[in-house]
């Protein structure tokens, strides 16, 4: 499936609408709908006035309750899935300010308990320095101070022992130069002192790791009910149990091959040294 970015927010209102035609379509009442579908009146209302959007899993009881003919099935499934999926450009971020978007960020932080990061290219900001930041800020127009600022009050999420954290880096991340040699080094060595805490786990994978799936983007999976995924221009954020399914399955997978405890320490260790 393919779609442009500024169909997903009309997508919403567009889902909402076809629900709601469908079901007048079927002769159905709303509560009837909801009956068939064991769900309540008031949720079927939201989903047809777009004040909640249904995920997939929500669709497809709807449509098997209106018996819906397989090529409607197919339209309105393709049309929920991107209704689920929310495009984030960084030109956008940056002219409302890169502070708000740490505030979203630590907004998400403390909704959830089980926090996955897959970190195929560099650091996360939850991670890094100081130093380390600004270094990575330093493309982005105006001072980035505010942001710095506020990135570093968000590592203090860290320290929340209800909270988990999992971090999965390449070698890769851990050693990408975004900072002069001796600065990397005091990176580092900051990885292996935070990977001490009894609710951080930080994983490495080596170079040279056999590995049958390839480290495309860096992810963060918030419990079992969101999904962001970035690239150069922005980010993406999957909010189908779906898609967040298949998102922990390929944490999983890279998990599975990372180093943990004292095995991802010596690995570290290793490579602060080089770097001193």
């Amino acid at each position: 499936m393919t779609f442009e970015p500024e169909q997903l927010g009309q997508s919403r209102s567009d889902l909402a609408q076809t629900l709601r035609e469908l079901r007048k379509r079927a002769g159905l009442t709303g509560d009837r709908l909801a009956r068939r579908c064991n769900m309540s009146q008031s949720q079927i209302s939201k989903f047809e006035t777009g004040k909640k959007t249904p995920n997939l899993i929500d669709v497809e009881r709807i449509l098997r309750a209106l018996n819906a003919p397989a090529d409607i099935v197919a339209d309105v499934t393709a049309l929920a899935r991107i209704a689920n999926t929310e495009w984030q450009d960084k030109r956008s971020s940056w002219r409302r300010g890169m502070e708000k978007r740490q505030t979203e960020l630590a907004s998400l932080e403390q909704e959830s308990a089980n926090l996955r990061y897959f970190l195929p290219s560099m650091m996360t900001g939850l991670l890094a320095t100081p130093e380390y930041i600004r270094a990575s800020l330093s493309h982005t127009p105006g001072d980035p101070s505010r942001t710095v600022a506020r990135k570093l009050e968000r590592q203090a999420v860290l320290y929340d022992t209800s909270k988990a954290f999992t971090f999965v880096l390449t070698e890769q991340a851990a050693r990408w130069a975004i900072v002069p040699s001796s600065a990397m080094a005091v990176q580092i060595d900051r990885l292996v002192s935070l990977s001490h805490l009894p609710n951080l786990h930080i994983g490495v994978i080596p170079a040279g790791t056999v590995m049958a799936r390839g480290p495309m983007n860096t992810f963060t999976v918030y419990d079992d009910r969101l999904a962001t995924v970035e690239n150069f221009t922005g980010r993406m954020v999957f909010r189908d149990p779906r898609d967040v399914s298949e998102y922990l399955a390929v944490f999983t997978s890279f998990e599975q091959h990372a180093c943990f405890g004292d095995e991802a320490r010596t690995l570290l260790n290793q490579w602060a040294n080089a770097c001193r």
